[in-house]
């Protein structure tokens, strides 16, 4: 159930072998690192397909090794079914409930091992950033920069992110309405940057839930930029008297579902060989060995709506 890819405007790297220490390819630019380049800017036909995409990892970075055993488990799923895929992954989480809770396993080495992934496996990478001073540092690892939700009007972190030139996903604020992330966005476009996408991720349903209205996807896609649903941290229960987040994981087949009904571009799930265990969001993970069956039954959604 192979399907065809289509160009995309938004600009992602990708690993070349080349022999000059710099050429051009299509009149794009490319820096050489050692045996291989990675593209500045390229216009990379990769995340837009008959298919949805598809953006999904571990909430942190745990380790090398999991975040590979990951990655190459989800790539042969997406690529058996024609998915474009990136893989996600926060370098730190800088917001946690406790001053005690798991943050990562150190900047520099988080983002090694994501361009690891990306060497390894040749597929895009995204990360968190959480400063402005972040930006630059990041864009030096993976293809796509993310402003988390609570982050989303911050002008400095939008800016800086959109002056690296990478593509920047913006998490709509669970406080915001659809409409108002086309301000958002406004501030990376007036920033010259257009690799945009935004992302829905719930809305605040009293103090320790929230709810997803399905009507933001086909609004903000009105705005001319992908739209993702964060499906797992949409089942996020927040503020709880524990200190630790909880979730909904049981209704992620829910929420994937009703987004590709009404038309969403990409999906955003965070996943782990055993979310019990993970070291951040667990509560609202889909475990690693369920993820084929439910891309499967999503696919067949989507042909269904091709057709």
């Amino acid at each position: 159930m192979k399907l065809s890819i289509r160009s995309h405007d938004l600009f992602l790297s990708k690993e070349i072998k080349v022999t000059a220490a710099c050429v051009h390819d299509k009149q794009n630019l490319v820096c050489v690192t050692g045996k291989h380049a990675k593209y500045i800017r390229m216009n990379l036909s990769y995340l837009q397909s008959d298919n949805f995409f598809l953006l999904a990892g571990p909430c942190v970075i745990e380790s090398e090794e999991m975040a590979l055993r990951i990655a190459e488990k989800v790539k042969g799923i997406t690529d058996a079914l024609g998915i474009p895929y990136v893989f996600k992954g926060s370098f730190r989480k800088a917001n946690r409930s406790r001053v005690d809770s798991f943050t990562g396993i150190g900047d520099e080495k988080a983002l090694k091992v994501l361009r690891k992934v990306n060497d390894t496996f040749g597929i895009p990478t995204v990360t968190d950033i959480h400063e402005s001073h972040e930006a630059a540092m990041a864009a030096e690892y993976v293809d796509i920069l993310q402003i988390p939700a609570f982050l989303c009007r911050q002008t400095e972190l939008l800016t800086a992110a959109a002056k690296t030139g990478r593509a920047v996903n913006i998490k709509k604020g669970q406080f915001l309405s659809p409409d108002a992330m086309k301000f958002a966005a406004q501030k990376v476009t007036d920033s010259g940057n257009r690799n945009v996408l935004l992302t829905e991720r719930g809305t605040t349903f009293g103090y320790g839930d929230l709810i997803v209205d399905f009507r933001a996807i086909p609004q903000m896609k009105t705005f001319g930029f992908p739209v993702v649903m964060d499906v797992t941290h949409s089942l996020q229960q927040p503020n709880q008297s524990s200190g630790v987040t909880g979730g909904q994981p049981q209704l992620i087949e829910t929420i994937a579902k009703a987004a590709i009904a009404v038309g969403v571009d990409g999906l955003f799930i965070e996943t782990h060989p055993d979310p019990k265990n993970a070291r951040s969001d667990g509560a609202n993970m889909l475990p690693l060995d369920q993820l084929e069956a439910l891309m499967a039954k999503l696919t067949r959604i989507r042909l269904s709506l091709c057709n």
